[in-house]
């Protein structure tokens, strides 16, 4: 495709995922609607305009969630739409109002802006391998997870995984919306990301993989399905050009084991010390099911091996100053 002068939209566009969108669509000629919850906020945008061609094609909007309509003029124009804005918090204390509302309302909002522009020829939407995973299906090493699998949210609600059950109700919106009113609609389920960080503040990834120079893992489950960042918002790119895109891409180079995690981060900075927090070296390090990579490849992902992300997120933090290594 050939991007220059096309006008295209970016939601979230200051957070982890989004950032590295931003930056590919800049490098391939789009002109970018980023949105943001504060322009004005240096800290929060410096990263994105510094970006090569920020200063021709980059142009930040103030957008919220969840106020109606504030997205109609911004995407007025565009022939694309890339919706990564969710909120991403693994414990929150008013699941409703933090998470699922914000997920749901926000969704629909971007969609409903979406569908009253002509012009927009489809709209890539950023969910979540957890909006995959979760149901009460076994998981097992001879399991392949596919696209086919959905989580449950009335599973994900049972059991108090609100941030599963928030994205997969995202996820359920924003299909039968784009069902009703004929959109395009392509989704992107990756997995929980490593690699480099561009923004210059910690987000939820960052703050979990934090906690593993400590030995702590704060997140929900003791397994991890890993992707590079990079080839995620690769993907997103993709899915929005190669016109055969349809249906929803899982992202997911390697499940591992926290335990896996901590071994590999012991290995690559002794100095950590983690060594005496495995303690699971009974328990089998291999990964307890697969999750297929078929539709990803067509898209073009190759994937980069989880441990080079996992390096690459370690030497963003220290050189950000928030680790010492």
């Amino acid at each position: 495709m050939n991007a220059r002068g096309k006008v295209v939209c970016v939601t979230g566009a200051s957070g982890y995922v989004a950032s590295w969108v931003v930056k590919l669509l800049l490098q391939r000629g789009y002109t970018v609607r980023a949105t943001v919850r504060d322009p004005s906020d240096r800290k929060k945008t410096e990263h994105l305009l510094s970006l090569d061609g920020a200063k021709e094609r980059l142009h930040l909007f103030k957008a919220e969630l969840l106020d109606e309509g504030c997205f109609d003029s911004i995407v007025d124009g565009c022939v694309g739409v890339f919706h990564a804005a969710s909120p991403v918090i693994f414990s929150a204390t008013d699941p409703q109002a933090e998470l699922i509302d914000p997920a749901i309302k926000g969704t629909l909002n971007v969609l409903k802006s979406c569908a009253k522009v002509p012009s927009i020829k489809r709209v890539v939407f950023t969910a979540s391998i957890v909006s995959v995973l979760y149901n009460e299906k076994p998981l097992t090493p001879d399991t392949v997870v596919d696209e086919t699998w959905f989580s449950d949210s009335h599973f994900c609600e049972k059991n108090n995984h609100w941030y599963m059950a928030s994205k997969t109700l995202a996820e359920e919106a924003a299909w039968k919306f784009a069902k009703e009113n004929g959109m395009d609609l392509v989704v992107l389920n990756p997995g929980f990301m490593f690699g480099p960080l561009l923004q210059p503040v910690l987000n939820s990834t960052s703050e979990v993989v934090l906690g593993f120079t400590k030995g702590e893992n704060s997140f929900t489950s003791s397994t991890y399905w890993l992707v590079d960042v990079r080839d995620v918002a690769y993907a997103h790119v993709q899915a929005f050009e190669i016109p055969s895109a349809t249906g929803r891409y899982c992202l997911v180079e390697r499940v591992v084991t926290f335990s896996e995690i901590l071994k590999t981060l012991n290995e690559l900075y002794p100095t950590l010390g983690l060594q005496a927090k495995c303690e699971d070296d009974d328990k089998p390090l291999e990964p307890i099911f697969k999750v297929s990579q078929e539709k990803a490849k067509s898209l073009g992902v190759s994937f980069i091996p989880w441990r080079v992300g996992l390096r690459e997120i370690i030497e963003s933090l220290n050189e950000k100053g928030f680790l010492s290594i």
